[in-house]
Formats: structure tokens, C-alpha cells, sequence
């Protein structure tokens, strides 16, 4: 009976550690190469944005993403020739925010190949939608006192 209780405590710790199945299932859906199409603004204008510390607007559409979820690592390719071109890598986590709502959070963080990150800092948007073909993801900032929401469109390729 001491070992049934233990054994039950045992696999109800295992089972409340564990990614949620939504979370799961989104990493599969996720899996694989995107390109990233489109970033838009909520508020019209020309703006000077540095999208993950890295690149512009301009560098970052066209470019080439790879996800592999089952290490939550990832790199993504600048191909905009008036840029600087090349692959960066990356790790990932996906984050349910609150079941009832399906709003999630997506958490990137530039690393070298070996995923170290040399400033240790990364970047929280919310993954608001994700499909088989398409996903979004959306960075809320501050500009001017005010909200100011960068929406990244990714199709599945």
C-alpha cells in the first residue's frame, strides 16, 4: 500500500512537471522550415525597428526559419542580400499563458551554434495563432507612452 501511494505521488509530480498536450501538439505543428512573410505595425507610420536585436523589418521578411522543437532549438537565415546575410541560432520555449483563453507565450533567445547566449537576454511574444500552414506571432512595446504591437506572419513551408 506505502508503495501504490508513493508510486502515485511519483507519477502525478511527473505528470504536473510536463508540457502541456496543447503545448506538445504545438511544437509538432511548429516543426520544421517557416518563412517569414510579413511584419506589420499596429500603428501606420515609418518606424526604425530592431526586430530581436538583431535586423529591420527590411532584413527580416524573406527570411528562412527552421524549428526542432524536440530540443527547442532553432535557426533562422537573413537572405536579404542589403543585409547582413546569414544564419542565426536559437532556442525556444512555448509557454501556455492561461488554458481557458489559448493565449501563449513564445520566448526566443539568440545563442551562438553551441546555444550559449552571450548577453543571456531574450524575447517574449505572444504566439496568437498556429496552424499547419501558418502561425503569428505578436511583440507588444512601448512606443511613446503607448502600445505599440509588431505582428511577425510566418507561412509554413
Amino acid at each position: 500500500m506505502k508503495k501504490t501511494a508513493i508510486l502515485l505521488i511519483l507519477a502525478l509530480a511527473l505528470v504536473s512537471c510536463g508540457a502541456s498536450k496543447v503545448v506538445r501538439t504545438s511544437k509538432k505543428v511548429m516543426k520544421g522550415n517557416w518563412t517569414l512573410s510579413t511584419i506589420s505595425y499596429s500603428e501606420k507610420g515609418t518606424y526604425n525597428v530592431s526586430l530581436l536585436g538583431d535586423a529591420s523589418k527590411m532584413c527580416f521578411e524573406g527570411s528562412d526559419w527552421q524549428f526542432i522543437p524536440n530540443n527547442n532549438t532553432g535557426i533562422y537565415t537573413i537572405n536579404n542580400t542589403e543585409c547582413s546575410v546569414g544564419a542565426r541560432n536559437f532556442i525556444f520555449t512555448i509557454q501556455e499563458v492561461d488554458p481557458t483563453t489559448d493565449l501563449y507565450d513564445f520566448l526566443l533567445k539568440p545563442t551562438d551554434e553551441k546555444g550559449k547566449s552571450p548577453t543571456n537576454y531574450g524575447y517574449r511574444m505572444q504566439l496568437v495563432h498556429l496552424d499547419n500552414y501558418s502561425m503569428q506571432w505578436q511583440q507588444t512595446v512601448s512606443v511613446e507612452g503607448k502600445p505599440f504591437t509588431i505582428s511577425m506572419n510566418f507561412i509554413k513551408n
